[in-house]
């Protein structure tokens, strides 16, 4: 009896091992390799590799604008497939995205393979041991949907590919913070849900021409900062560069320069509300490889692939140090009590790297007669240029205790919760001594960027008052894991900040005002009640003779300097309290 259980269960593994095996698990790239797999392909492709081995688990993560769900892919090898089961581990998380741009769709093809090999190749499980892999298959679903041939005039392949604005029509590079799309939503409670050590968000470039397939955004770093920039700048990318040279793909940092190559590239300091700059909020090391737009749709999907095998390889031996990194990093973001908040470039301190890339020259365009570039193929070269990527603190912030929001600014609080900050609640009507900012100065963008009208630039004025609050409002004390993310997004100057993105925009307008014919005698008292005040109205007079031609104005700078102006006019909303 025994013995036929023994010989009918080795029957039944043989046949479904060769039921696997039977199975066709070629990608739609690798039977073309100018074609991309489109939404219900991948999604399809993944829960056939959930059906098939149990390291692999597809979940949904959460809902997209155009109605489909965004999905989540977990590779674990020693089958954990929750957050607690992970860190109590003490396991890491390399979390990949893909399809931000659809049009860019090279890591959707190169994930689908990177996730079957892991699953067929115990050598390649091997390499997870100290950490897990999630992988979003495809997170602009609309933009994926809209699918064609023609919208990326200047690329190489594939076929067909997605369009680049999502189903509302947004660019959800640019969304992390304001979260317009419910795909930002979902991204920003499934990142938080796992916290990555590491990030990576595949993408393909524009721009100048040269000789890579693929260059690469590592998060700057002089903004990440800390121990992880440290460690990024000092071992990894130099062993991630190297691993890539003995790949077919040689690679180098991102090219964005102001003309050409030649005249030097600069590192790109990603704000926020791009993924990289959003991953650096909680002090993850963010990765964007740029594939080549001019370059065959079959070498870019295998430079993202090769890039992505050197990232697990390296990961396999110095996870555990990035993860203590990480931890020191929150840790001491949270006992600081002064943080930046905007950085920009310092053009003092200038490196080179060595480059290989094509003779850029002139000539006269066939259209306009006017002379345009063009980049020699026959004339390549390896030399050294500029590297401008070096940045420095522009403005700082003394940290509060806590930050006071009216419970009015509920899509703000949402936010916050999203991203997995402890939020507090008034319990009783109370009068509270804060630190308020005024608005003194900003400017606003003149178009619409994403469906905002973005401000810039913007400057304060601090007050300390005592303001009274309400049973319901919110407090949001610092000292928290998130306290990056809460810095950067309350703090108004902060340049993309809640106030930036345009969730405070109320206070900017006036609310009440006067009649001049009725306010005229008021006026007469207030000046006689207040010599202080009646001194600097007659200076002004004096200094300034349009003001003195004006009786508006004039009315308006009593008023304006009287108890009867409303003082929430260019008040921020959020108090700070120490």
């Amino acid at each position: 009896m025994s013995r036929y259980i023994f010989i009918s269960n080795f029957v039944f593994c043989f046949l479904i091992t060769v039921s696997i095996s039977a199975q066709d698990l070629s990608t739609p790239f690798e039977k073309d390799n100018n074609y991309s797999a489109n939404y219900h392909e991948t999604t399809e492709y993944y829960t056939l590799l959930d059906s098939l081995y149990d390291i692999c688990q597809v979940n949904i993560a959460g809902s997209s604008d155009a109605g489909l769900p965004i999905y989540e892919v977990i590779i674990s090898a020693n089958k954990a497939f929750t957050p607690e089961e992970i860190r109590s581990q003490n396991k890491g998380v390399l979390f990949i995205n893909n399809a931000i741009h659809p049009g860019e769709p090279c890591g959707v093809d190169a994930c689908m393979m990177l996730a079957r090999n892991i699953c067929q190749n115990p050598e390649k499980q091997s390499l997870l041991e100290n950490f897990i892999i999630v992988i979003i298959p495809y997170y602009n679903v609309g933009g994926g949907l809209n699918r064609g041939s023609h919208s990326r005039a200047n690329q190489e392949g594939p076929k067909y590919y997605g369009f680049r604005g999502n189903a509302k029509n947004l660019d959800l590079n640019r969304d992390f913070i304001k979260c317009d799309s419910k795909n930002a939503k979902t991204f920003n409670t499934l990142f938080n849900k796992w916290n990555p050590e590491v990030f990576i968000d595949n993408h393909t470039s524009n721009g100048a021409d040269y000789q890579y397939v693929l260059t690469l955004i590592a998060t700057q770093k002089d903004k990440l900062g800390g121990n992880m920039a440290k460690l990024m700048e000092q071992k990894m990318l130099p062993a991630i560069y190297s691993g890539m040279k003995n790949t077919p793909y040689e690679m180098t940092p991102y090219v964005y320069a102001s003309k050409t190559p030649d005249d030097g590239i600069y590192g790109f300091l990603e704000g926020p509300r791009y993924s990289t700059g959003y991953a650096a909020l909680n002090h993850t090391i963010g990765f964007m490889p740029e594939t080549h737009m001019l370059k065959p749709f079959k070498d870019r999907v295998w430079s993202v692939y090769y890039f992505m095998e050197t990232m697990i390889k390296y990961l396999n031996i110095n996870i555990q140090e990035i993860i203590a990194a990480k931890q020191k990093d929150i840790l001491q973001y949270a006992s600081s009590n002064t943080v930046p908040i905007e950085w920009t470039l310092d053009e003092q301190k200038v490196d080179t790297i060595l480059f290989k890339g094509f003779e850029a020259s002139y000539k006269k365009s066939d259209i306009t007669g006017i002379d345009r570039l063009f980049y020699d193929h026959n004339k390549p070269y390896e030399k050294n240029i500029l590297h401008f990527n070096n940045y420095k603190v522009k403005k700082e912030i003394k940290k509060p205790k806590a930050y006071i929001v009216p419970q009015a600014y509920e899509n703000v609080i949402q936010r916050l919760k999203w991203n997995n900050v402890t939020v507090d609640m008034l319990h009783k009507d109370s009068m509270i001594n804060i630190e308020v900012y005024y608005i003194d100065e900003y400017k606003t963008r003149e178009k619409a960027y994403e469906g905002h009208y973005l401000h810039y630039d913007v400057s304060t004025k601090k007050e300390q008052i005592s303001k009274q609050y309400y049973k319901g409002d919110y407090i949001i004390y610092t000292g928290q894991d998130r306290d990056r993310y809460i810095i950067e997004t309350l703090e108004p100057e902060a340049p993309d900040g809640f106030f930036a993105w345009n969730f405070f925009d109320g206070i900017l307008m006036q609310k009440e005002h006067f009649s001049s014919y009725v306010f005229e005698d008021l006026a007469v008292e207030l000046l006689e009640a207040n010599p202080m005040l009646k001194s600097k109205f007659i200076n002004k007079k004096k200094r300034y003779p349009e003001f003195a031609n004006d009786g508006k104005a004039q009315l308006d700078f009593i008023y304006k300097n009287s108890i009867h102006f409303e003082s929430t006019y260019l008040q921020y909303p959020i108090g700070r309290i120490f």
